[in-house]
Order: C-alpha cells, then sequence, then structure tokens
C-alpha cells in the first residue's frame, strides 16, 4: 500500500494543473508547476497566473530587442549574468518568471543567488517586463512584490502604448528615473548601461547599441568592472 500511495503522489496525473487565481503557497505552486513544465506560470503575491499566448510585435519582438541590449551590456560586464525567464524564488508568496532580469554573480557583491537546483533565490538587481498595456499587473501586484523584496531597477515596457518606465528604488520606494537631454537613461545601479528609449520603443536597435557603447566606454563602467574583478 505505501509503494501504491508514493506512486500516485508522484505521478503527474494525480497533480492538479496550475490555474490563474489559485490561491497557494510558493512549495504546492512549485509542485504543480513542475508537473505542467509545458506552459508559464507564476505566483504573485500568493495568487497563480498562468500566462496566455504571447503576440510577436507587442511581445516576443519588444522581448528579443531587450535581451539584444542586456545581452550586449552583459558580455561586456564581467560578473554581471542575464536570464530570460528565468524563475525566481523571491520570498515566501511570490515566484515570479520575469521576461529579462540582469543580477551581479559574485558572492557577496550581488543580492540574489544561483542555489543548488539551479533557481534564482532573492531580489536580482535588476527586472524588466514586457506589459501590454497600463492594465497589466507588472505594473500593480508585481512591482509591489518587487519593491518590497528589494529589486533595485524594474523596467516595464507598455508596448501597446509606445511607453517605457525604469523605476529605481531609492528608501524603499520606486521612483522612476527620468531620461536626459539626450533621451537617454542611465542606470543608478549598473553604470554604463544606457538606453536610447525613443530608439528601443521604435525599433531603431543600430542608436541602441551605439548609445549602450558609449556607456560601455564610459569611466564609471571600466571602474564597475574593476570593482567586480
Amino acid at each position: 500500500m505505501a509503494a501504491f500511495v508514493e506512486h500516485g503522489l508522484n505521478n503527474s496525473a494525480f497533480i492538479p494543473p496550475l490555474e490563474s487565481g489559485d490561491r497557494l503557497t510558493r512549495h504546492e505552486f512549485e509542485r504543480r508547476y513542475t508537473a505542467m513544465p509545458d506552459k508559464k506560470a507564476e505566483l504573485i503575491e500568493g495568487v497563480v497566473y498562468v500566462a496566455s499566448p504571447l503576440r510577436f510585435r507587442s511581445h516576443g519582438l519588444p522581448h528579443g530587442n531587450l535581451i539584444i541590449w542586456l545581452g550586449n551590456y552583459k558580455v561586456s560586464t564581467p560578473g554581471v549574468e542575464l536570464g530570460d525567464n528565468a524563475t525566481v524564488r523571491l520570498d515566501l508568496d511570490n515566484e515570479p518568471q520575469p521576461d529579462v532580469l540582469l543580477l551581479i554573480d559574485k558572492p557577496a557583491r550581488g543580492q540574489a543567488q544561483i542555489t543548488e537546483d539551479d533557481y534564482v533565490e532573492g531580489a536580482p538587481e535588476l527586472v524588466a517586463e514586457v506589459a501590454g498595456s497600463s492594465a497589466s499587473i507588472d505594473l500593480y501586484d508585481k512591482k509591489r512584490a518587487y519593491r518590497r523584496n528589494g529589486v533595485q531597477e524594474y523596467i516595464v515596457w507598455q508596448t501597446l502604448e509606445n511607453k517605457l518606465d525604469w523605476f529605481s528604488l531609492q528608501n524603499g520606494e520606486y521612483l522612476p528615473l527620468v531620461a536626459d537631454a539626450d533621451g537617454v537613461i542611465k542606470s543608478r545601479v549598473f553604470p554604463g548601461l544606457w538606453l536610447a528609449v525613443t530608439s528601443l520603443i521604435t525599433g531603431d536597435m543600430t542608436t541602441v547599441l551605439v548609445v549602450l557603447q558609449q556607456g560601455l566606454n564610459s569611466k564609471e563602467h571600466t571602474e564597475f568592472v574593476a570593482r567586480l574583478a
């Protein structure tokens, strides 16, 4: 009998599928998620959100451009790692799967760590999400969870509204980073991470990478790389 019970518990057919709106502990969320790896799901403030199919121009294309921009920064900045749709064990009620994350992968320097079972645990320094519009969870419950857990910078790109917000955690609150006279936002956490906002929104990736390279050539970025070495 014991063997039969154990076999039943380990069989995915006996595990209820995740449904949007489920209220679960993080442990139960992971148990069910493991049984349905073909879908993207997140646990935000104890509530399950199962992703709908994603469109190309409103999500896939901008997501890819974020990867290009942040990936080039990662390549030029040893000690920094880039994650694409990696699960983050943020706290007991939150296990998001952000579109993109950037973290400092150095002991005693970065906030998050990679666990033995290969998950991100803790708050990455930077998280970026592609949201369809301002009605998205990315600007509400998820934003609060990221802020409370200490994600230092949070980017939300509202593709249907052609708007990008870059928030910086200051004194426990998210304040927007403002573009300079040239339309460039500069990270406070990752020196040299510069973004030509309008160029990214319009898909002008050549200009995005030119401006990023200017940041990578800056004294601040050189000093940052030296500190991480």
